[in-house]
């Protein structure tokens, strides 16, 4: 029998999985691809974005932060409790947030060692594909430098329109919510 897993957005800052969920992400990421709190609490007002915790059988397993960026989505952070890896839960994750339909995005670095190139290979196994548009993500924090990234997409490649919107999203909306350009939803 498979464990109910369910998604629940979260948009509470004080929400009493919060904590837990604030340490999974600042373990699963390097620093620099990390959002400050302060622009985490924004971006938790936002409309368009979705902070979803993964819940098996009532216990926090992960979380999907992503973006609704026209007709596409842009999953920016994606991560699964370490106890819980290797079970198939990320794959149910992404086959949940598939349901809705629509291309979806997100970045990886680039596959040039033993962990990255798995982390691809976890991707092309729940049906995205590599990207070929060279891609620089900003920086979430002034002390930092942007980050050269791969895209993939799912359920298939994108166009050249298609990544000129999600640059677009990208830049105008989702790192509105970062260090240096902190105001919150524009009014």
């Amino acid at each position: 029998m498979t464990s109910a897993l369910e998604l629940i957005r979260c948009r509470d800052p004080h929400h009493p999985l919060m904590q837990q969920a604030m340490t999974l992400y600042r373990s699963s990421f390097p620093q620099h691809e990390l959002r400050l709190w302060p622009d985490q609490e924004d971006a938790l007002q936002e409309d368009a974005y979705h902070f979803e915790f993964a819940m098996l059988d009532g216990r926090l397993a992960g979380l999907i932060l992503y973006w609704t960026l026209g007709d596409m989505l842009y999953i920016e952070h994606f991560c699964v409790m370490p106890a819980l890896r290797g079970r198939g839960i990320g794959q149910r994750i992404l086959a949940l947030l598939a349901r809705q339909g629509r291309l979806t995005v997100l970045e990886i670095d680039p596959p040039v060692d033993a962990l990255s190139i798995r982390r691809k290979g976890f991707y092309e196994r729940c049906g995205y594909v590599a990207n070929p548009f060279s891609h620089v993500h900003p920086p979430y924090q002034t002390a930092y430098a942007g980050h050269e990234l791969v895209l993939m997409s799912h359920p298939c490649a994108i166009s050249e329109a298609e990544f000129d919107a999600f640059t677009r999203g990208l830049r105008e909306d989702v790192m509105r919510f970062s260090e240096g350009r902190r105001g919150g939803p524009s009014r």
